[in-house]
């Protein structure tokens, strides 16, 4: 006989079907079965010949189906209570097979627990017996309703419940009203600055009194309300970074689903961020960029970067779609092995494809089939979503305040921040409290991107990482080129090549007037003679007016751009004071410039002086922080040397006056230096 009992068994009140009839289990004795059909007649059977007919079924059950026991739950069970249930485990075999579980085979029944001579009921009370005998004390009806347990549960159905419980946080005797505005309050720290649990708990003392009337709800001691607000505010960070409780408000309630792609270019993820490096500006000013990314889903590849000062423009997301679009090239000193034909990318059959790819770095070109982007007015500008829609790929904007949306591009910028900032001279760190001593910036602009550059070129699109794994390849971890490679092979590549008109295109517009002068922005006068035959002449396009279209870079005024309506194409017109300056400038530089006259109470409208400033400034800029230091050092060793901190009367002599006017006698005096005299 079985030593355990089986999963399943027929019980009376089940309904079967039988012989072409539904009929409803009566009663059970011993190997009978009686049945009752759906007209009241009743039947009897041997349980065999039910079981072995054709169209015997079990239609439901009222006691239902046992379910497996919880065998992974028995790992939280302590030991004593474990050892407990499985002691009477052993016990309740013999009573059901006659024999213990650890008995040797051929081993025969005791006479008190023989199956053959004993009911189920008799060897119940043997067994209570002998257990209150040896010291264990139990009733047969508690025996009883642990073997009803086990045959359920197995040995889970013996185990003490109470050595189980979950700790789970209490509030004692505290009044339930003065615990429910406790909860509220704590509620409402999620957009507030960071605070003690003292103001947590005056206001949940002022809310119960608005609410019951003063003295109605009684306050514990402050001891227990400490240990109240404690675990309440368990996991919630109301008394922690304020950061930290944003950020998980905005956890999505739904079930998070990473975002999946299965072939490059698919989805692709755009994000802005301040870079945690301090750079020189085109001023001369030291400041934090913005580093802006487009990140392949599939592939994981940076596809292109652009770093600008604070303040990125909706020309720099559509310029980073063109960069997107075309190989990054080679540059002067980088390394043989960063070329796309040193790589394990198939450089040969791309080559034949996109002839572009000849002089190109080690990393893929992967033109967007959807964009996710957040709601910045970067992103859902008309310059924006008219270059995507000119290109032939669709935005789709991140839900309002949910990051984890484009969660990939999020985890980019982190790693960015350890794999490559916070090696680079001028690492501020993401808050003040991470800051060092005396950080200076040393990189302009101009010179982080190229090393920008480089660094994804060589590490990023090199690195393996954990997120890209491949069936084929079980238990290695992918780079990015590995994983182009490997899509690429099976998606194909479908070059698509900007012209020099479509740059002009994606660049801001400005709708001016074409004067005898020639065209003004912003005091700035651009003038050519292919302008000629436009002078004062309306542009045809009523609604603006009979305005000309005048597209400029805003990190390059040296040229605009208009757009000649009447033979086609475009007219490139140089600024007239293109001479004066030495360098391209951006249209902040332009700005801070006439910000430095309006201070010297000069002119702003003069374009001559506005033209001089710029000049200045991008020579101080040039001149890196160490001139800029030699300037001051020089600037102080004009100015009047200060007497020293002692003189002594022997070193005065006193002089004769050249005239009859009495002189006073000079004292000297020390003159107190608070760093030296500090430091005594």
């Amino acid at each position: 006989m079985s030593r355990t009992s089986p999963r399943g068994a027929l019980r009376v009140g089940d309904r079967v079907r039988f012989d072409g009839q539904v009929h409803t289990v009566a009663g059970l004795a011993g190997t009978t079965v009686r049945l009752v059909d759906s007209h009241g007649a009743p039947s009897l059977m041997m349980f065999t010949h039910l079981m072995a007919a054709e169209d015997f079924e079990l239609l439901d059950s009222q006691a239902g189906t046992p379910g497996l026991p919880p065998f992974g739950q028995l790992d939280t069970v302590p030991e004593p209570a474990l050892r407990k249930a499985q002691f009477f485990e052993r016990h309740l075999i013999e009573v059901e097979t006659g024999v213990p579980p650890d008995a040797p085979a051929g081993t025969e029944p005791r006479p008190e627990f023989d199956p053959k001579w004993r009911t189920i009921n008799e060897r119940i009370v043997a067994k209570a017996a002998e257990l209150t005998t040896s010291g264990t004390s139990v009733s047969d009806r508690t025996l009883h309703r642990m073997r009803l347990r086990w045959r359920d549960e197995g040995v889970w159905g013996l185990v003490d419940r109470r050595a189980t419980r979950l700790s789970m946080p209490s509030t004692g005797r505290v009044d339930e009203r003065l615990v429910e505005a406790l909860i509220e309050v704590l509620a409402s720290e999620e957009n507030k600055s960071t605070g003690t649990r003292t103001r947590a708990m005056r206001q949940a003392e002022q809310l119960v009194a608005e609410r019951h009337g003063e003295g109605v709800v009684p306050i514990p001691s402050r001891a227990t309300l400490y240990r109240l607000v404690k675990a309440l505010a368990e996991g919630r960070h109301s008394f922690d970074a304020a950061t930290t409780r944003r950020s998980q408000a905005r956890r999505p309630e739904a079930p998070f689903t990473p975002t999946m792609a299965a072939r490059p270019g698919e989805v692709v993820q755009i994000d802005t961020t301040p870079l945690d490096v301090l750079a020189v500006l085109d001023d001369g000013v030291t400041g934090r960029v913005e580093l802006t990314i487009a990140v392949d889903i599939a592939s994981r590849t940076i596809c292109a970067a652009i770093l600008r000062p604070a303040g990125t423009k909706a020309v720099d997301a559509a310029l980073l779609l063109a960069r997107i679009l075309v190989p990054e090239p080679m540059r002067p000193g980088w390394a043989n092995a960063l070329r796309m034909s040193a790589s394990l990318m198939p450089h040969a059959r791309l080559m034949s494809i996109d002839a572009r790819l000849e002089y190109a770095a080690a990393k893929p070109v992967i033109v967007p089939d959807t964009i996710v982007v957040d709601r910045g007015k970067v992103f859902i500008s008309d310059t924006f979503i008219a270059a995507c829609r000119t290109l032939g790929m669709s935005v789709q904007p991140a839900r309002p305040a949910t990051p984890t949306d484009k969660g990939v591009v999020e985890r980019t910028f982190s790693s960015i921040n350890t794999l490559f900032c916070q090696h680079v001279a001028g690492y501020v760190g993401s808050n003040v409290t991470r800051r060092g001593q005396d950080v200076e910036a040393v990189w302009t602009i101009a010179e982080l991107a190229d090393l920008f550059q480089e660094w994804v070129i060589a590490c990023w699109q090199t690195r393996p990482h954990d997120g890209l794994r491949s069936p084929f390849l079980p238990g290695r971890a992918l780079s990015p080129n590995d994983v182009y490679a490997l899509l690429v092979s099976r998606s194909g590549h479908l070059p698509v090549c900007l012209s020099g008109d479509d740059y002009i295109e994606l660049l801001p517009v400005e709708w001016q007037k074409i004067n005898d002068y020639g065209i003004t922005i912003d005091y700035r006068t651009y003038d050519c003679r292919e302008l000629g035959p436009y002078r004062r002449q309306p542009s045809g396009v009523d609604v603006k007016g009979n305005l000309w279209e005048v597209h400029h870079d805003p990190y390059d005024l040296s040229h605009v751009w208009v757009r000649d309506t009447r033979a086609g194409g475009w007219i490139t017109v140089p600024w007239t004071r293109l001479g004066t300056v030495s360098a391209p400038f951006a249209d902040f530089t332009w700005r801070h410039a006439r910000s430095l006259l309006a201070a010297r109470g000069a002119d702003t409208t003069d374009e001559g002086a506005i033209a001089a400033a710029v000049e200045d400034l991008l020579t101080r800029a040039g001149a890196g922080p160490d001139r800029r230091i030699t300037a001051r050092t020089r600037a102080a060793s004009a100015l009047p040397v200060r007497p020293p901190a002692k003189v002594s009367p022997e070193t005065v002599e006193e002089t004769e006056p050249e005239d009859d006017e009495a002189v006073a006698k000079v004292i000297p005096f020390g003159v107190f230096d608070a760093f030296t005299d500090g430091s005594r």
